[in-house]
């Protein structure tokens, strides 16, 4: 076998795969045990033939969610851009690790020149930045640099004595939970302010948890403002989050995992007006920019602190070169895939017009979702959405019991958020692929399931 016939079977089984997709955008619903009784997956002793590895790889991909389809909106991504897997591929054939440039090369020169494309337009300008695999590693690492420049001492000697908080939404993502958890800070540590009716965080209450914790002699570590909320896709208040967390020196981190794609948009980037104020911002290129996951990042407004903060000394690795140029002294991993590949040649192909015209249209495409539903007496819309994701009910119907009937029957793959203790669809407009039509296909399906559950 050699890696010439490895590339040939690969470009076929990649095209029967979307050849696939176009004729079947979602596979038949199957549970685990159906699947455990009908594939053979065991590994053993003796080698597989590769016409017969073949068939099982071409059986496997059948029985795999098809989320680059059509009719996937189950998730904060979808779809697949053609540029981006192109470079994923041969970003796979090389096989670069991303710690040294000596290993690296000139992959390492494209890293750099994406985080500093990326960072200029967070108003970061002269900051630094990290690739990591998604974004609740990144907002780890933005609590690990938060926590050592408010706790001195603490990367060396551990935590101490004392209590410390962070603080997020009600909204926010679960990863800044679990990151108290990894960093020792204590899950029960992170105070969830609460938020407005439209899952913004209230920046008044902040401010008074804040100040409730330093009268008790509580050390404040780190604010984590949302912009773009999973459920709603709401936007934190950064400007008015950031001058309390400069009112009382604390970090102030900026979780925009989903919503960070959103600064290519003259027109829509307002949203995260007073985002350059913050300390450091995650943004998830694989989310709204359609690249392959995984692709996050770590944007830092100071240049050094990722350095400062997660560096060790390791001569037998970093040899030879200006630290500059390795990535590596700036990271959580030492082996670490070439996740920015993907991401500048798509860059590079759509450049900034492309991407905000990419942005500008889902945007539209979200308001002429609720648009429907408000138009729709079947339909309730929970509330015009800020960005792209809309929730909304089947009026007399059951969230939950349509989005699992519609998943069952292979119509459509589409989750539910629960807000003020009530279960909506929640529709996603993030596929670069989605159009009108797509959306007649969506609403008909949704409500087909939901006539045949009433009936």
């Amino acid at each position: 076998m050699t890696m010439r016939d490895s590339l040939r079977h690969a470009f076929e089984l990649a095209t029967e795969m979307v050849d696939l997709e176009r004729r079947a955008p979602l596979r038949e619903h199957r549970q685990p045990e159906e699947l455990l009784a009908e594939l053979d997956l065991t590994l053993c002793g003796e080698g597989q033939p590769m016409p017969a590895l073949l068939d099982s790889l071409r059986q496997l991909y059948r029985e795999t969610p098809r989320i680059a389809s059509s009719r996937f909106f189950n998730q904060l991504f979808g779809g697949r851009d053609p540029v981006a897997t192109l470079a994923e591929i041969l970003t796979v054939v090389a096989n670069n690790p991303m710690y040294t440039y000596k290993a690296g090369g000139a992959q390492v020169l494209v890293e750099r020149e994406v985080l500093r494309h990326m960072a200029s337009k967070a108003g970061f300008e002269g900051g630094d930045g990290m690739f990591s695999p998604g974004g609740s590693l990144s907002n780890l690492a933005a609590l690990v640099v938060a926590r050592n420049e408010a706790l001195e001492g603490a990367r060396e000697d551990g935590l101490g004595a004392g209590r410390f908080r962070a603080y997020t939404s009600r909204e926010g993502h679960y990863s800044l939970r679990r990151a108290m958890g990894i960093l020792g800070l204590g899950r029960n540590n992170l105070c969830m302010v609460p938020t407005d009716e439209g899952g913004r965080m209230d920046a008044v209450a902040l401010r008074r948890e804040i100040e409730t914790d330093l009268s008790a002699g509580v050390r404040p570590v780190m604010i984590n403002a949302t912009a773009g909320t999973t459920q709603l896709g709401a936007f934190d208040p950064l400007p008015e989050i950031a001058e309390v967390a400069s009112e009382h020196g604390i970090w102030m981190h900026v979780d925009a995992a989903y919503g960070g794609s959103v600064l290519l948009s003259p027109r829509h980037r307002r949203l995260l007006d007073g985002c350059e104020l913050a300390d450091s911002l995650t943004w998830d290129a694989h989310k709204i920019m359609g690249v392959p996951l995984t692709c996050s990042t770590l944007l830092m407004r100071r240049p050094g602190l990722l350095a400062k903060h997660l560096d060790e000394s390791a001569g037998y690795l970093f040899q030879g070169d200006d630290d500059e140029f390795n990535p590596g002294v700036r990271s959580l991993q030492c082996g670490r895939r070439n996740d920015a590949l993907k991401l500048w040649a798509a860059w590079r192909f759509h450049g900034d017009r492309g991407y905000a015209h990419r942005i500008d249209r889902l945007f539209a495409l979200a308001a002429s979702a609720a648009d429907r539903i408000e138009a729709d007496p079947d339909l309730r819309l929970f509330r015009h959405p800020e960005s792209l994701n809309i929730c909304f009910q089947v009026t007399g119907c059951s969230a939950s019991e349509i989005c699992e009937r519609l998943e069952r029957e292979g119509r459509l793959l589409v989750g539910y958020a629960r807000l003020q203790g009530e279960n909506w669809i929640r529709l996603v407009c993030v596929n670069g692929d989605l159009d009108e039509a797509g959306l007649d296909i969506f609403f008909g399906e949704v409500k087909a399931v939901a006539a045949a559950l009433a009936g």
